[in-house]
């Protein structure tokens, strides 16, 4: 070194050591600069309710050896950081977090909270209890979870979200869009996951922000600005301040050694431009937060304060703290005209081999227990409100709460942790139990007013059969001795009269059936299937540790008929002569020779050293197709009665299923069990139903979004970009919700499911539907645990055996709709029943045979369906009336409905309605007039003209639907006459 270099560094060493530290003010105060790219700095952190630990000890930081996350610490944190700088900002979205903390509480900090919120300091966006996924769930499961965070949101602290924050769904639909973004009055809605060669495409062409139209139907109407993140929802390399993160922090004190002010600057500078490169306007935000950060919210904060300070010191760029509302106005106020997006965001691929469609199908048993407590709690809250909601006795709200956080997107998406899926199925059985005995009581109350004014304490006492749907129902399987017999209730949550076949197991061969009137019906009895009782008796062990205590024989099948919204009575009793038993025959000409249904099963692909991506619970990637053969080609049990006709077949040793078509019925009802899926070979196996005709479909078929919309896919095609296909099957599974259907020149053929599935048609001609899936390997997307479900009994554990349903239909073209929406509906809302014993008629001759809560002439039309009636916590009522049909879907019914409500709310006088968002939170006048109004860049494709009901006449009370719309009202009522029923 030269004598000018020692003497350089001698008055380095004597200038830090005669400098002192100095206390720095930073600037953080700085707003929007025009003329500059301005870098919104949004600090957030995702928190899921649930995944690698369960809800309870993601809050409180318990079970740590899993994962150290700790979100009472992350609240904690964040809000003494805000406290301390009146120019930070935070988001938060997860309510079912918040909700926790805030009633943990005092006063004097809740009002703390309350001012920092408004201030803008903190931010609620999306504001549901969860962050929902979006490619499982079905949209009234979607708006019920929205709703519960919305409301607190508004009752605390009088705010209403006004931005949508799906960052980590793995993929996203168009209900998410127009429904449960556009018509919350959500002003933006923002994300990260979208398919690695869609996020490419749109990088180069500056088109990662978009105007979505998710809705044919309701077009412009209810368009979205939406933002895709050029990266994952964390910040740019670099720039992550978590207390163990790697980032270099800026070291500002001469007196150390380090300082590297400079080169931190110029590192932000560097990675804002590159960002901008990719966006348009002279806005771009990063994303400051990721999973469960902020537990020490000053290592954010500091750094984010200096990088702030510094960079708009230097000058070049804009740095701020801000909000994606901030962001949002921002691009907005440029003026700036945006591409135009239609359809969704699925299937979502982060790599060549990696597609995120397994997801669709993981944990099928928990999907259906998810569906069908949906459809229990939405007749729950409708007798709720019948009865009169009470303060001190059982309600829906332990049910409502399960249900909203088991839409998170590692809940109902089957992609948690043994542990974590049995948490969730443990609340929906506690939120259950609740609104089982609300509803037994309820409509015990409803049968016994006969004044329909009043009544006391029910005397009867109704039971239900939640374990119906493996045979057990101890309430049906009693003797009916001499004078005795057996009531039971058939509750109609649907808005119009159905009729539909029922189905409980019986003891007794002789049984007669009496309807609400006294008429005898026909009946028919079905022997139960051997493969029916085996899952019958190991499953009830397993789940309530004790074998069942009789074993019935029979199926009782009636066809049995409710009025709207109520509900109608049967009785059973016990004859001297014989049932009508059914008869045996060997034949296969049930179902029409042109339709084949088969099994194929996928093996599992293990990953390489080459390759490591494996097939698991989020990722499907099939490794070879197996067709599953007849192991036993010996005779098919043909079923055939007055009421139905079945065929059973035992297609190996793991796979059965039960053809039913109900007489009356024009469709096909395939019952099936499948497993334990065999793994003592060393392959994991993903198992599909094949449904084949020979129709010439050209590569199209269409699948629901959350079981609203159609979209139309066509096979190894995408619209928004040229598809390289790397996996030919993984690549073109989409999410079923309701159904899917194909169609040629003369038919369309539909199918229909009663939970969420992944389907496709990789033929022409045939509809495929992914069953089950079980593992040998973890897919490497942060769960860590193999899919691989099982159920034990003595300490055995067997492979999990899926027991459901799929039904298929065909149809002239262009009349298969109302056949999807009205099966659809019943699908989802099945029959309640409720049973009870009686001595004589001591039941009949004291209760009402049959109820409704609309007027006795009245039905709501073919077109328009309840999605909630609710009673709320001031006594009002929420009421949302959806329109089941798209624009052009069905030549009578995708046309301008009217709902009457005072034939509605027979008996009750209403006092106002008020017309809200889809939440229930604002005023839909008002969140109309707030609406941003987006520049549309280039052309356009033609828009289907849009029908929307017009506003509520407080002279008629009608309400109008347009095709696909919802519409949501507060509805109070005269005091003197609240309450059509009111029991004690």
């Amino acid at each position: 070194m030269s004598m000018i270099g020692v003497l350089f560094l001698i008055f380095l060493a004597i200038n830090c050591f005669i400098s002192q530290s100095a206390y720095i003010a930073y600037n953080t105060s700085q707003g929007i600069v025009s003329g500059k790219l301005n870098v919104h700095l949004v600090p957030h952190t995702h928190d899921d309710v649930g995944w690698l630990k369960t809800v309870d000890q993601y809050y409180v930081g318990a079970n740590n050896s899993i994962r150290g996350a700790c979100v009472q610490n992350v609240l904690d944190s964040m809000i003494s950081a805000l406290l301390a700088d009146k120019n930070r900002k935070f988001i938060y979205v997860e309510q079912a977090f918040f909700q926790r903390w805030w009633k943990q509480q005092s006063e004097t900090l809740q009002g703390l909270v309350k001012q920092l919120v408004k201030s803008g300091q903190l931010e609620f966006i999306n504001g549901g209890m969860c962050m929902h996924d979006e490619a499982t769930p079905h949209y009234i499961d979607m708006i019920d979870q929205t709703t519960l965070g919305h409301r607190f949101i508004k009752q605390e602290f009088d705010q209403v979200p006004r931005v949508g924050w799906q960052i980590d769904p793995f993929g996203h639909s168009a209900v998410q869009a127009y429904l449960l973004g556009a018509e919350l009055g959500f002003d933006s809605l923002f994300f990260a996951r979208i398919d690695y060669q869609d996020r490419k495409r749109r990088k180069d062409d500056k088109t990662l922000e978009v105007i979505w139209r998710g809705s044919k139907s309701l077009g412009s109407t209810s368009q979205i600005f939406t933002g895709v993140f050029p990266r994952h929802y964390d910040p740019p390399d670099g720039f992550t301040f978590e207390i163990n993160d790697v980032s270099e922090p800026i070291q500002d004190d001469i007196t150390l050694f380090d300082y590297n002010v400079q080169e931190r600057v110029d590192d932000f500078v560097a990675a804002a431009l590159a960002q901008a490169n990719v966006t348009r306007t002279n806005h771009i935000m990063w994303a400051m937060g990721t999973d469960f950060r902020y537990q020490y919210a000053n290592t954010w904060f500091r750094q984010m304060d200096k990088f702030i300070h510094y960079v708009n010191k230097d000058g070049r760029v804009n740095a701020l703290y801000s909000t994606p509302s901030i962001y949002t106005d921002a691009k907005y106020a440029t003026n700036e005209s945006w591409p135009v997006k239609d359809d969704d965001f699925f299937p979502y691929a982060d790599k060549e081999n990696t597609y995120w469609t397994g997801y669709f199908s993981s944990r099928p048993a928990f999907k259906g227990y998810v569906r069908m407590m949906s459809g229990y709690y939405l007749a729950a809250r409708q007798l709720e409100f019948f009865k009169g909601r009470s303060k001190s006795g059982p309600n829906t709200d332990a049910l409502a709460d399960a249900l909203a956080i088991a839409q998170h997107h590692d809940a109902v998406t089957g992609t948690q942790r043994q542990h974590v899926a049995s948490d969730y199925a443990k609340r929906l059985a506690m939120g259950y139990v609740e609104a089982e005995e609300l509803v037994a009581s309820s409509l015990a109350c409803l049968a016994e007013s006969t004044s329909k004014t009043e009544c006391g304490n029910p005397m009867g006492k109704l039971k239900q059969c939640p374990l119906l749907n493996v045979s057990y129902c101890p309430p049906s399987e009693m003797t009916l001795s001499s004078g005795k017999s057996m009531v039971v209730l058939v509750y109609n949550s649907l808005g119009w009269k159905r009729e539909d076949v029922i189905r409980i197991p019986v003891i007794n061969e002789s049984i007669t059936i009496h309807d609400s009137s006294g008429k005898e019906i026909e009946s028919q009895l079905i022997p139960i299937a051997n493969a029916s009782l085996k899952l019958r008796n190991y499953y009830i062990q397993a789940y309530l540790g004790k074998s069942p205590s009789v074993t019935p024989k029979y199926w009782l099948a009636f066809m049995a008929s409710a009025p709207p919204l109520g509900f109608s009575t049967y009785v059973l009793s016990n004859v001297k002569n014989p049932g009508k038993l059914t008869h045996y025959t060997n034949s296969r000409n049930l179902v029409n020779a042109d339709i084949k249904q088969s099994y194929v099963f996928y093996s599992a692909y293990a990953g390489s050293d080459v390759d490591p991506q494996a097939s698991g619970a989020y990722i499907f990637r099939p490794n070879g197709t197996y067709p599953i053969k007849t192991e036993q080609q010996g005779l098919l049990t043909v079923i055939r009665g007055p009421v139905l006709d079945e065929v059973h077949e035992q297609i190996n040793t793991w796979i059965s299923q039960i053809t039913r078509i109900y007489k009356g019925k024009e469709h096909v009802e395939v019952e099936f069990m499948v497993g334990p899926i065999p793994i003592d070979d060393g392959i994991g196996k993903e198992l599909a139903s094949q449904i084949t005709t020979a129709m010439e479909t050209n590569k199209t078929f269409y699948t629901d979004s959350n079981g609203r919309d159609f979209i139309k896919r066509i096979r190894d095609y995408r619209t928004d970009w040229e598809l390289q296909v790397n996996q030919p099957v993984a690549g073109n599974y989409y999410p079923v919700n309701l159904g899917l259907y194909m169609e040629d020149e003369k038919r369309e053929f539909s199918v229909l499911v009663d939970r969420s599935v992944g389907g496709s048609s990789l033929e022409d001609g045939q509809i495929e539907l992914m069953l089950h899936r079980r593992f040998l390997h973890d897919d490497t997307k942060g769960v860590g645990e193999v899919l691989n479900e099982t159920v034990c009994v003595s300490e055995e554990c067997t492979g999990l055996t899926i027991q459901g349903k799929f039904y298929f239909r065909i149809d002239p073209l262009g009349e298969g709709a109302k056949w999807r929406r009205t099966v659809g509906q019943e699908i989802y809302s099945p029959f309640l029943l409720a049973f009870t014993e009686q001595d004589g008629d001591n039941w009949t001759g004291s209760h009402v045979p049959t109820y409704s809560f609309m007027d006795p002439s009245y039905s709501l039309p073919d077109n328009v369906a309840v999605v909630t009636l609710q009673e709320l916590e001031d006594g009002k009522v929420l009421l949302r009336l959806a329109h089941l049909y798209e624009t052009g879907e069905d030549k009578d019914l995708s046309v301008v409905a009217s709902v009457e409500l005072r034939k509605l709310f027979h008996g009750k006088k209403i006092s106002k309605v008020t017309e809200t968002s889809l939440s229930a939170n604002q005023d839909r006048v008002e969140m109309e007039r707030k609406k941003l109004r987006w520049k549309i860049a280039g052309a356009v494709k033609d828009e289907a003209e849009v029908f929307r009901g017009r506003p509520v006449s407080s002279s008629n009370l009608v309400v109008e639907l347009g095709p696909m719309e919802i519409r949501t009202f507060i509805i109070g009522f005269e005091p003197s006459v609240h309450g059509l029923v009111l029991c004690t």
